[in-house]
């Protein structure tokens, strides 16, 4: 393959109970339009403001599922990183994300199995008032290749 060598996460061998990790995103009109756009959903909760005022919101809402994207990215990025797969995705949504708002994630790694091949991750988020928006826990198989395995056998993964 052409490219240059991309990064790999940490492999199982790697990840403590303990770890974590802290990301801070902000909800953005281009995030939610390209949301939106993608997945075709027209639902007037998410972007009328008409029509939200007179819901129990007052104004329009995040979609759960982007908030679930902004989960699974941090996952595949940061923790366990590149390689990685959700296998199972339990999430509360404790209070409505409204446009604009911005939201701190912590990442908690609570269980290595590696008999499984599987690392539990606690998540929580709460926005910039400190109310907590949601808890999740997710199941993530951490890549079970290194760089230096790939380079040995003389591939590259394309960025």
């Amino acid at each position: 393959m052409i490219g240059k060598p991309r990064k790999i996460g940490k492999t199982i061998e790697e990840i403590e109970e303990g770890e974590s990790l802290s990301l801070t995103e902000s909800i953005e009109d281009n995030e939610l339009l390209l949301y939106l756009g993608l997945t075709n959903d027209a639902n007037p909760l998410y972007i009328q403001h008409d029509y939200a005022k007179l819901t129990d919101y007052g104004k329009p809402i995040v979609p759960s599922v982007m908030l679930m994207g902004i989960i699974t990215s941090a996952i595949s990025k940061h923790l366990p990183g590149p390689g990685s797969h959700v296998v199972n995705f339990s999430i509360n949504f404790i209070a409505p994300t409204y446009h604009y708002e911005t939201l701190t994630f912590e990442f908690e790694v609570i269980k290595v199995d590696k008999m499984k091949e599987v690392i539990t991750i606690s998540v929580s988020a709460v926005n910039t008032a400190e109310e907590r928006v949601l808890d999740a826990v997710v199941i993530v198989q951490p890549p079970k290749v290194t760089v230096n395995e790939l380079e040995n056998e003389g591939d590259e993964i394309d960025e």
